[in-house]
Order: C-alpha cells, then structure tokens, then sequence
C-alpha cells in the first residue's frame, strides 16, 4: 500500500520527505560556508581605501539606492549632489549630477525603487529629482539637473527626509520646525500641506525613519532626546481619529548617574534600522550609539571604543570614538553579502569611522542585567545609568570595535555600510569621500589605508611637489571656512567645541522638566522604568 501510495502520480510531496530535507540541509550548509567566508573577510576590518573626488566643499550627506546600493548619492556644502556608479569597473567620475540647493545640503535619500532622489538641508527645502529618467540613460557624465518637485512647507532647515518602504511617492519630512509632513505625490499638483498630514512635536525633529517590513510604522527622533516608534494610521489623518501621536512604543534615552544630582538627557543626532527591522540605533550627541530591540524600551548594547580592534586598550593620549561636534551624524547598521545586518557603522570626531559587529538580539538582551536602585545608589555599579526611577538597566558594553576606519583628514559625518558589497563610504568636513573595502579588488582597485590619521589640533604639512596632497589641503581649508561662517549663523546649532565635556554638565534634565516630564501619549515616567548603565 505504501508503495501504491509512493508512486501516485498526483500525490503532494511532503515537506519532510527525505528529498525535501536534503535541499533545505544543503541550502542552510550554504548559507553557513556564505556567511562564514563573508565574516572571515570582515574581521580585517576594511583596511583598503580609496578616494572619490567631485565636490569642492563638505561632504554632509550619503545614501546608497535602495534596491541593490549600485548608486551612491553625495551632497553638502557645494550645493552639488552627485551620483557615483559602482557598477562601473573603476569608478572615477559622477555619472549623474543634480543641482537646485540654496544653502548646505545635510539629507539625501532615494525611494523605495529608486525613482526619485529627494534633498534637504539648511534652506528649509525639501527638492524631489526625478532619477529613473536619468538612470534610464547612457551613464555618461550629465549636466547638473534641476530638481523637477520643490516642497516649501518648512519653516526650519531640514533634518529628516524618510522614503516609505514601498511606496515611491509617500515620504515623510522633518525639520528644526518640529514638524513632520506627509507628502504624497499622487495628490494634485502644488497641493497645500492639510493639517491632518502634520505632526508638531515638542522639539526639533532630528530624525525619521520609516520601518523596512511594517510599512505603517515609523520612528522619530527629537532634540529633546525623545524617540519614539509611531503608526502612520494613528499619527496622521483627522484630529479626531488621532490616538497619541500615533506613538505605539517610546525608548529611554535619560541618563543618571550616581551622585549627580540631575539627570542628563542627551541630545538625538538621528536613529536608524537595520534590514530586518528587529533593531533601531539612535546617534546621541556627546554620548555612545544606542542599540534597541525594536519593541523594548531599554537599550541592549552601547557602541564606545575604548579599546583596539585587537582587544587593547587605546594608548594613553591617543583619541578614540567621540561625538561631541554637533554636525549631523548619520551611522548604519549593515551586513554586505550576508541576510541579516552584522554590524553597525558611525563617523566620529577624532577623523575616524568606527564599525562593530554585533551579536544577535537576543543575545545581546540576554548579556543586560537590571540592578534595583537600592543597590545602584549603595554603588553596586560605578557606570552611568538610564531612567528616572525603578531598577537600572546595565546594557551589553559593545567596548571593541571590529574596525577603526582612517583615511580622512577631519571630522567624520557619515558611514554607510554598502548592503551587498564588502564596502563602507564615509565622508565629513572635508571635500573627498572615501571607500573602504575589505578586499583590495573593489571597484577597480584599492590601496591599503595609510595607519596614520592626523590628531585633532595636528596642522597639515604639505608634502613639497605633491599636487594632490595640496588640492586636499585646500579643499580641507575651503570646508573649515565654510563651516566656521556657518556657524556663526548658528552656532548652538552646528557646532560645539566641546570634546571631552560631560553630558551631565551640558545636558541636565529633572522631573520639572515640562518637555519631557511626560510622554504625549499619557504614559509618564513609573515604577516600572527601569534605566541605562554605561561605562565610559
């Protein structure tokens, strides 16, 4: 009978037949001996470089297209934004180059299927260009192209441009407004922003991002250092039908510490997600990136450095990661050649990109541990700590970075992790974007990066007869320029000379605190809350 069965011509086949389990055996074997030859080559830590040269000011802003990352979009203070095949075999110039800007662009993102390149930065603009077309055609270098959309509902410089994940004509802007917008590019031309397409928040928008896989969830980031996970159904739409803000879920980003008598309560740089959506980090001004499980409040690791990638500490005197200069940092999360993000990137003020791998999340939550306050304030733990009341959360100490990235001359803004290829660009206050890579035959070629990085306060030498070395001495010095005049039109804003400064001292927070004493959505600060321990 089992063998009529067997041989039934139209009989489904179980998906435990020994057949079936092969295939997925074989299946997992390979993307294990995948995984294990990427991370192999990723414990060298990108020790190759090399450098794109096209703007002749800051580079403020990265983005990788969404599809596959085969474009790399640059912007900053030229007012230039250029677009960088990384398909081609040696990749020397721009194949496409856009222009409309009035003033420093700080945000560059593409849409879902990388239709359209939307820009935004100090002139409270927020320029929509139309790639496909562009893309569509022979990847010869193009006159610089004006913006084809301008949005001017802004009334601040813009922070936050957020794509929807499917979408190509839904995206989200913020802005040192406090508000955030939802445009939608199917309604009619020229159409007014409708206040149930705006969210006013407490304070300066400094990031959005819309969820990878949940496409009605989106997260915010504000000065006032609130972070919160929103659904767009409940954020947006009549005043009537609004619940909260539409905030499903707030993160805890308060710092105390042991005889300090207030709280400090850090300024958000920006969040991100990785791939999967499991994770969200949030860039914290004079503070370590943050890693949170997507829907737990308390942070499961903290990203510092004081240590080598070979588990050595940092010789004295010598620097090491540190936000302190108030650009607009931009980290990611990353995992080139593998299905899942591995690791996370951040630029940092001492002219370096700092990359860690990270465990899985759950692994990464099982490595916390809670102290009540009774123990904590008897100096049970001699850290820094996070949360008002109730036990403290000691987050896993994320201390060795896998890779200390050099190869620029002056503060690093962003590093973005490229989501296929074994690569990460970072660009700052200087006018060169550099890749590096963790095999020296990307893009036509790489050279091991020079082990030096000039120390902060260290002048530039020119190197006599070196006309290269004297183009990135002037192109340097043309950035600082630009930068300092800037910031005397803002200067709380833009730039804080403040390395090494306590974040207690600069940023104290108490319980009278009206902006954050509680949360919008009607839950305050209880029992309950439990906060952050960290070693610095």
């Amino acid at each position: 009978m089992n063998s009529n069965l067997d041989e039934a011509p139209n009989r489904r086949r179980s998906p435990f037949c020994p057949n079936h389990c092969a295939h997925a055996h074989s299946a997992r074997h390979l993307q294990s001996h995948r995984r294990q030859a990427v991370e192999s080559l990723l414990e060298l830590g990108f020790p190759y470089s090399r450098k794109l040269s096209a703007h002749t000011s800051c580079v403020n802003a990265l983005a990788f297209s969404s599809i596959d990352g085969r474009f790399l979009a640059s912007g900053g203070d030229d007012l230039n934004i250029h677009m960088w095949d990384l398909h081609e075999e040696e990749v020397k110039t721009p194949c496409i180059s856009f222009r409309g800007p009035r003033r420093n662009i700080f945000v560059l993102s593409f849409s879902a299927n990388d239709r359209y390149l939307f820009s935004g930065g100090t002139d409270d603009l927020v320029l929509k260009f139309d790639a496909s077309t562009q893309l569509e055609r022979p990847l010869n270098p193009q006159p610089p192209g004006s913006p084809n959309w301008i949005f001017r509902q802004h009334k601040g410089s813009i922070r936050a441009i957020a794509p929807h994940s499917v979408q190509d004509e839904i995206f989200l802007s913020g802005s040192e407004d406090g508000r955030i917008f939802r445009h939608d590019g199917r309604a009619a031309p020229n159409a007014r922003i409708r206040a149930q397409d705006t969210i006013q928040l407490m304070s300066e928008v400094t990031g959005v991002e819309f969820h990878p896989v949940m496409e009605h969830i989106f997260a915010t980031s504000e000065a006032g250092g609130r972070v919160c996970l929103r659904d767009l159904r409940m954020a947006f739409g009549p005043l009537v039908q609004r619940t909260g803000e539409g905030i499903v879920h707030s993160y805890h980003t308060k710092l105390s510490r042991r005889r300090t008598p207030s709280l400090s309560n850090p300024e958000t740089l920006g969040i991100s997600f990785n791939r999967q959506g499991t994770q969200l980090a949030v860039t914290m001004l004079h503070y370590f990136p943050t890693i949170y499980n997507l829907m737990d409040s308390d942070p499961v690791a903290v990203c510092s450095a004081p240590n080598l990638p070979d588990g050595s500490p940092v010789p004295r005197g010598e620097s090491t990661y540190e936000n302190s200069c108030s650009t607009m940092k931009q980290g990611s999360f990353g995992g080139p050649g593998l299905d899942v993000d591995t690791l996370y990137a951040a630029g940092s003020d001492d002219f370096r990109a700092y990359i860690w791998s990270l465990p899985p999340p759950a692994a990464l939550a099982a490595q916390r541990t809670f102290i009540s306050y009774e123990d904590w304030d008897a100096g049970a733990h001699s850290g820094i700590v996070e949360r008002t009341t109730g036990p403290r959360c000691v987050p896993a100490q994320l201390q060795t970075p896998c890779g200390r990235l050099g190869g620029h001359a002056s503060v690093v803004n962003t590093a973005l992790i490229h989501p296929q290829m074994l690569l990460v660009a970072s660009a700052g206050i200087e006018a060169g974007i550099v890749l590096h890579g963790a095999v020296d035959s990307l893009l036509g070629g790489m050279e091991p990066t020079s082990p030096h990085t000039r120390k902060v306060g260290e002048l530039l030498i020119e190197a006599p007869g070196d006309e290269d070395e004297t183009i990135q001495i002037f192109d340097l010095y043309a950035c600082l320029v630009r930068f300092s005049l800037l910031c005397l039109q803002t200067p709380s804003r833009l730039l804080r000379d403040e390395a090494g400064a306590d974040v207690f001292e600069l940023r104290q927070w108490s319980e009278s605190d009206s902006d954050d004493s509680s949360d919008s959505d009607g839950e305050s600060d209880s029992d309950d809350d439990a906060e952050m321990v960290v070693d610095f």
